[in-house]
């Protein structure tokens, strides 16, 4: 978990705002401010078929905002629910949000025994699962959408009208 989260760490490291916000296509889900002047991001349940583009700040604050909830439904006291994230705007408040949502995660792996992490534990969907899967399932997580990231961050690159870097 401590390798897939340092590579993506690394990723997003000199991230400017330009890169966060920036669209490969038009139409990509990103964060966005509401009508009521809340932030938010999109989000579909189920996925739709073909998954649409996304933005950097898209793949962080998706990134963030699970590690938060699969904490505080696995480990937490399973009240929080999606709405009620106050979703980040910038690369400096998502970064800091996306580190606050593993240090939850990681201080719940260390000194977790073998038999601890058999249990069951809650997801925000409903089902059970051991909690050797949920932290698993976040490093997977975490180097999807890490090299999502880093695919978003060479296109933005190399996306200049001429052809050359920008």
């Amino acid at each position: 978990m401590d390798e897939t989260y340092e590579r993506l760490r690394l990723r997003i490291r000199d991230l400017t705002d330009d890169e966060f916000f920036w669209e490969p296509v038009p139409g990509c889900w990103t964060v966005y401010r509401t009508a009521s002047g809340r932030w938010d991001y999109h989000y579909a349940i189920p996925d739709p078929d073909p998954a649409p583009a996304t933005t950097i700040a898209w793949q962080i604050i998706h990134l963030a905002t699970c590690k938060v909830m699969y904490h505080e439904w696995a480990f937490g006291p399973a009240r929080l629910t999606f709405p009620d994230l106050v979703i980040p705007h910038t690369v400096r408040s998502a970064k800091a949000y996306l580190s606050r949502g593993q240090k939850l995660l990681r201080e719940q792996l260390l000194g977790r025994s073998d038999s601890q992490l058999d249990r069951q534990v809650k997801t925000n969907w409903g089902e059970t699962w051991p909690a050797w899967r949920i932290f698993w399932a976040m490093a997977d997580h975490d180097a999807l959408h890490g090299g999502a990231i880093g695919a978003l961050r060479d296109l933005y690159y190399w996306s200049a009208t001429s052809g050359q870097a920008r």
